[in-house]
This record gives structure tokens, C-alpha cells and sequence, in this order.
């Protein structure tokens, strides 16, 4: 099948060879030249420009959408001004999915479809696949089915419906994101519980450490029971293997350990790429509780720095009430 594909990054660039390798004929497109000479290079065939893209694509089109969410929603306007009725625009980033159900609705007026697919897999997507939670019309999702069956992992040929194989149509337009949006949130749930457990790992020999006789310093009680030098790292791949918390996940907060044990490289900030707060404000607006979906985000926000006027108004409560000052590190 033909398709177009434009954002050529770490998914998109990955995405088109996986549907190159299974004989599908892909157009690509990307702000960066070099980016399209490289698959141009590998067997597809490359596009200058938005217009280009359009013009080497036969009727009915189909154009997958790899892009920041930022910058989606205007370039897909600029696309459908390009399109005819019956061609069809996928995207594919991490976009809100009202944007999706609004940018549906627009097109739709037009003749052109709107498809949006939640995409994971990241950057090792390309050997194990793709899922995909799709949302958007019927028809427009069935003529792409042999693309979502080559993105995605594959599996069980003989189970009902295509979920087993890695992929679904989850509903109408918007349905997909709301899906992967959902996905994400529990990502960022996930990968606090982890973290603060390592980190309760790694404490565990807080009784060896001499700690200040001060006002400002809660005293560890019983250090006795805290005198374990764990080697966090191991720790992480035993559970890789018949424990109940082993997942992907684990399997690579393995490999990150046994690659930098103290985590050298990195400086502790999180970035949240909206998701995540698209899911607490859907949780808000259903009634739902998920508080640990929301402790997740608000950690990332900590740690970007956000906590620290409120931090430094504790400290400052703290000297003006009792005569408290700050111990320095």
C-alpha cells in the first residue's frame, strides 16, 4: 500500500522502514532535508514540501502524521487544504484528543477523513512493533488496515478481532487518543511506583549514615534495621525474571542500572509532555479518582523545579514562626 509520512523523528523515521521492510510504497516528508535523504537513501521516495508530498501520493491519499502536538493541529489544516474528499489524514503524535474529535468534525465537512492513532513503541518500535489505538471513521480505518497489521507486533492470527495482534479501532475520531492519553497517565504511574521504590532500595543502609544531633534533623529511629547495602541494580533484574512486578518496563530500568549504577547521567528533571494532565483533567471531569495518577504528575512537576517557591515560603514560614534556618547541603 502507499502511504505518506511526514515527521521523520524517532518514531517516524523508524515507522517508515518497518512499513518498507513489509513492501509498502512510502512518500516522506520532513522539515529536515536530511531526514528524508536518509530514507530516500534506504527505498523511499522523498518530498520537498508539503505540496510535493501530496502530489506524489495516488488518489485515495493517505498521509500519517508524525509531529509535536503543538504544531499538529495547524498542520493538519494546512494538509486537508491540500486534499480531496475521500483522502484521509492519520495522526500519530501525542495529541489531545479533543483536538482530535474538533479537527474529525472539521474534515468530515470537507470530504477528507481524520484518523488518529495512539502510537507506543518508541524508539524500539521498529523490531518489536507498534501498538496502535486507533480512532475515526469505519471505512477510513479499513482501508488502512494493512498498515496498522505491518506497524504493529502481530500475534495470534486466529483470536477474534485484531487487539491480540497489537492493534485496535477504539471508536471514532478522538476515541484513539483518549485511549493512548489514558495509556500514558498510567505510564507516568508506573514509572513513579518504580522509582520510589529503588529509592526506598537505596536508602535501605540510611542507618550506617552519621546524621546531625539538630533541631532541623529528624532523628532516624532503630538505625539497626536499616543497615542494608543493596545492590539496586541486581535487585531490578531478579525481579525480571517469575516476579509479579516484571514488565518492559522493568526490563529496561534494568539495562539503565547495570549501564550507570549511580544514574551519572542524568540530573533528576522530568518532562511531562501533557498527557499526563490530559488524563487528571478527564479524570476531574468524569468524577474519577486517581490519586496516584495525579501523585505521578505532580512529582514530574517537582522535579522540574516548580515546588520551589513553595518550598522556599515553607522555610520562610518556618524562620518567621520558630527561628528555623535553612541547613545547607
Amino acid at each position: 500500500m502507499q502511504i505518506g509520512m511526514m515527521g521523520l523523528g524517532r518514531m517516524g523515521g523508524n515507522m517508515v522502514r518497518r512499513l518498507m521492510r513489509a513492501g509498502h510504497e512510502c512518500v516522506v516528508h520532513d522539515i529536515d532535508p536530511k531526514s528524508v535523504a536518509t530514507l530516500a537513501g534506504e527505498g523511499a521516495t522523498g518530498a520537498s514540501s508539503m505540496e510535493e508530498l501530496v502530489a506524489k501520493l495516488a488518489t485515495p491519499r493517505h498521509i500519517w502524521l508524525m509531529l509535536p502536538a503543538a504544531i499538529t493541529g495547524g498542520v493538519v489544516e494546512q494538509l486537508a487544504a491540500l486534499m480531496e474528499p475521500g483522502d484521509t489524514i492519520i495522526d500519530g503524535g501525542n495529541s489531545n484528543y479533543r483536538d482530535a474529535v474538533d479537527l474529525g468534525a472539521r474534515l468530515s465537512a470537507r470530504g477528507v477523513n481524520f484518523v488518529d492513532v495512539g502510537t507506543s513503541g518508541g524508539v524500539h518500535g521498529l523490531e518489536r512493533g507498534y501498538c496502535l489505538m486507533i480512532g475515526g471513521p469505519d471505512e477510513a480505518v479499513r482501508q488502512l488496515d494493512s498498515i496498522f497489521a505491518t506497524l504493529a507486533p502481530g500475534g495470534d492470527e486466529n483470536a477474534p478481532g485484531t487487539a491480540a495482534r497489537g492493534y485496535l479501532h477504539c471508536g471514532p475520531s478522538g476515541a484513539g487518543h483518549f485511549v493512548k492519553m489514558v495509556h500514558n497517565g498510567i505510564e507516568y504511574g508506573m514509572m513513579a511506583a518504580y522509582a520510589e521504590g529503588f529509592n526506598i532500595l537505596k536508602a535501605a543502609n540510611a542507618g550506617k549514615q552519621e546524621r546531625s544531633a539538630d533541631a532541623e534533623t529528624s532523628p532516624l529511629s532503630e538505625p539497626q534495621y536499616y543497615q542494608f547495602d543493596i545492590d539496586v541494580g541486581q535487585v531490578a533484574e531478579v525481579w525480571r525474571h517469575g516476579s509479579v512486578i516484571s514488565s518492559w518496563l522493568l526490563d529496561l530500568t534494568a539495562d539503565a542500572l547495570a549501564d550507570d549504577p549511580a544514574l551519572s547521567q542524568f540530573g533528576g528533571r522530568v518532562s511531562d509532555s501533557g498527557e499526563g494532565r490530559w488524563t487528571v483533567k478527564a479524570a476531574i471531569d468524569t468524577g474519577v479518582p486517581t490519586p496516584v495518577l495525579s501523585s505521578a504528575l505532580y512529582s514530574r512537576f517537582s522535579s522540574q523545579g516548580h515546588a520551589s517557591y513553595a518550598d522556599r515560603l515553607l522555610s520562610a514560614m518556618r524562620l518567621a514562626f520558630g527561628g528555623h534556618f535553612e541547613k545547607k547541603e
